[in-house]
């Protein structure tokens, strides 16, 4: 039937306006349920409760299918159950939708190296990594799966990498089981070194509280210590212990500007000391608004470029290292995913982003007003 033409009757438009609000509120129910049952599958895994967690993230996906993060999350249950079939078929649906994700690939990764299947575990990493070069923790999995195949400099390659992109992989492979072939090699020893490297810069200046933290035996921390010494990279003094006195080790003064130190606070906790002398705080406050705006404007192109600020030692780069280390790091492992990924990265580290820059911007005010104070006490 021809619908009429010009001015509708009301039957005709109040049809179709409760029409439309029925299809709106489906699609919205059809969401809010799919969430809570997201929701609700990741309280069963976090209380270890895998198998029913299977059960509600597979209500889910009756309501979208081909949702990756509902996926992702019933894979990494199955995987956890030992189901590796039904895992590596849910990972390799994922792959369907989007074969670039290099999390599934990663994952699948993993799965055949549970199954003692190094070649097909390896070849999934690389996927991994060629989708997102910088993923530290495929470069760590491709490390150890080169391991157990006996091929040693290529491993100990690649686990250079994944500690350039986060030191805290050198930690991690301290005690990793599938380094057996390659801790005997002089590139682990200096794997060791960046290790023990840490622990001090962390404020661990004793051989002991050295040894707990980094999980190094104590002869591979002491040979570690001695190379330091000798590289320069850390000095030793010595404290009183009663009737004896102990070695005490802390950063060489040219490491700690750059580098920066932590120093343990009550109940153990860490907090950042920031290295002298802080240059130009104005200079990064004013870059954090202009990239506060950008992100929340979700510009890729605007958001680079401000970044550019903070990682280029011929702008704010120097002051960032000097006052905020692993902030540093994290902006330009920011900058060159953004790169590689677009606005879809941008928008998945959005509040990521923020909080780090919020952070800055407090220690800045911080220091701002203590440098502000001190000044003032100096003219008095």
């Amino acid at each position: 039937m021809k619908k009429p033409f010009g001015k509708k009757s009301k039957e005709v438009d109040e049809s179709s306006s409760k029409k439309d609000k029925v299809e709106e509120t489906s699609l919205v129910d059809s969401d809010y349920n799919r969430k809570k049952l997201f929701k609700k599958g990741i309280n069963l895994m976090a209380d270890e409760k895998l198998e029913e967690a299977i059960v509600v993230f597979e209500q889910a996906l009756r309501i979208e299918p081909d949702n990756i993060e509902t996926l992702m999350k019933l894979g990494y249950a199955r995987f956890h159950i030992d189901d590796h079939g039904e895992a590596l078929k849910v990972y390799d649906k994922i792959l369907e939708i989007d074969v670039t994700n290099p999390e599934a690939w990663n994952l699948k990764g993993l799965v055949h190296y549970e199954q003692k299947n190094f070649s097909k575990a390896l070849d999934s990493v690389d996927k991994a990594i060629e989708s997102d070069p910088t993923y530290a923790m495929a470069w760590y999995n491709k490390a150890c799966f080169l391991s157990l195949l006996n091929q040693v400099p290529e491993a100990l390659e690649a686990l250079k990498r994944s500690i350039e992109i986060d030191v805290k992989n050198a930690r991690r492979s301290i005690r990793d089981k599938d380094f057996a072939n390659v801790r005997i090699e002089e590139g682990f020893k200096r794997i060791q070194e960046v290790v023990v490297l840490e622990s001090v810069r962390q404020g661990y200046h004793t051989l002991g509280s050295i040894v707990w933290t980094t999980f190094l035996d104590k002869a591979d921390a002491e040979s570690s210590l001695r190379k330091l010494l000798e590289k320069g990279l850390i000095v030793q003094n010595e404290k009183r212990d009663g009737l004896s006195k102990i070695p005490i080790y802390d950063l060489a003064p040219n490491i700690a500007e750059k580098m920066g130190k932590e120093k343990k606070g009550l109940f153990g906790i860490t907090r950042k000391t920031l290295p002298k002398p802080v240059k130009n705080l104005k200079e990064l406050s004013h870059a954090i608004q202009s990239v506060r705006e950008a992100i929340e404007e979700e510009d890729v192109e605007k958001t680079i470029e401000i970044f550019d600020i903070f990682i280029n030692p011929a702008k704010s780069g120097e002051q960032m290292i000097e006052n905020f280390f692993d902030e540093h790091r994290e902006i330009r492992l920011w900058k060159i995913r953004l790169k590689d990924r677009g606005q879809d990265y941008l928008i998945e580290n959005k509040e990521k982003m923020l909080i780090l820059f919020d952070n800055i911007e407090v220690t800045i005010t911080k220091k701002l007003r203590n440098e502000i104070n001190y000044s003032a006490d100096k003219s008095q």
